[in-house]
């Protein structure tokens, strides 16, 4: 299959960490530019920058990025409208507003999207769900806590520093526990996103979670925690052991060269978005 041409928009840690060298790598996807508000942080990743977003969609079949929800929301409408597949980071975008109309685009124009949700690429995260799938599930729980929010971590940019936990790693957890017990119907919400929130999700197969998630805690920290309680057992998610970009990457050049059709696509990420509205929408009323 010859290697999809990716154009990326956005040039920051996270670009320079994962994206960019995965869409190098090959063989199922090709780095074909990039595009950023910085061109001087664009020169660093190894590709052709472009001046204008419109002449990095003219290079290139698929777009991927790395931006913040809001520059997210607002280019990847241009994209999906210019015809490009989108592969698109976590959360869909800054509000259930603008993620309604990404996800409008994207239904509209028909273009193929896969969302980076990077956890459920991993082998340990797909044996955890085939065995929750085993044991009848009624219930779980879940805990991201890190100190993204404290100073001086090169994931703390502004977006993450006013929003907090909730729209950084909330997709994370809401989308596994989603997979894992059945799509969540509804949430209760309590405490801040900037210190520590916690969530009671309801499932439409009739089970409960529970999820704390925090980005402000300091000293040694545990890794993220996962489990799942059934009638004839419980499943506990493993660490990682290899990173999932290669899997995004041929699953990526896999649903655009088939025209979509990948379960973690703009309409999942809408409804993630749901979720997450209605959480923050609890926590700030009085």
């Amino acid at each position: 299959m010859e290697p999809v041409a990716v154009g990326l928009i956005g040039a920051g840690p996270w670009a320079e960490m994962a994206h960019a060298p995965m869409l190098a790598k090959g063989p199922h996807t090709r780095l074909a530019g990039v595009w950023a508000r910085r061109p001087e942080a664009a020169a660093r990743l190894g590709a052709p920058v472009f001046e204008r977003v419109e002449e990095l969609f003219d290079a290139c079949e698929a777009v991927a990025f790395s931006v913040p929800p809001a520059v997210q929301a607002e280019l990847g409408v241009l994209a999906a409208r210019a015809g490009k597949a989108l592969l698109l980071e976590k959360p869909l975008a800054d509000s259930l507003e603008n993620a309604r109309r990404l996800a409008d685009a994207v239904a509209e124009t028909g273009v193929p999207t896969q969302m980076v949700l990077t956890m459920r690429y991993t082998p340990q995260t797909r044996t955890f769900l085939a065995r929750c799938g085993e044991i009848e599930p009624f219930g779980g729980h879940a805990a991201n806590i890190s100190g993204v929010l404290t100073g001086g971590h090169a994931f703390g940019t502004p977006w993450r520093l006013e929003r907090g936990a909730l729209l950084d790693v909330g997709p994370h957890v809401v989308d596994l526990l989603d997979a894992a017990l059945g799509r969540v119907t509804g949430v209760r919400a309590h405490g801040d996103p900037l210190r520590w929130t916690g969530l009671l999700l309801e499932h439409e197969s009739g089970a409960v979670s529970e999820a704390s998630l925090c980005m402000a805690a300091v000293g040694d920290l545990p890794p993220s925690t996962f489990a799942v309680y059934g009638r004839t057992g419980n499943a506990v998610l493993q660490p990682w052991e290899d990173d999932p970009f290669d899997i995004i990457a041929e699953e990526f050049a896999a649903t655009v060269r088939a025209g979509g059709g990948h379960p973690l696509d703009a309409a999942h990420g809408l409804r993630l978005q749901q979720v997450l509205a209605e959480a923050e929408r609890q926590l700030a009323t009085p």
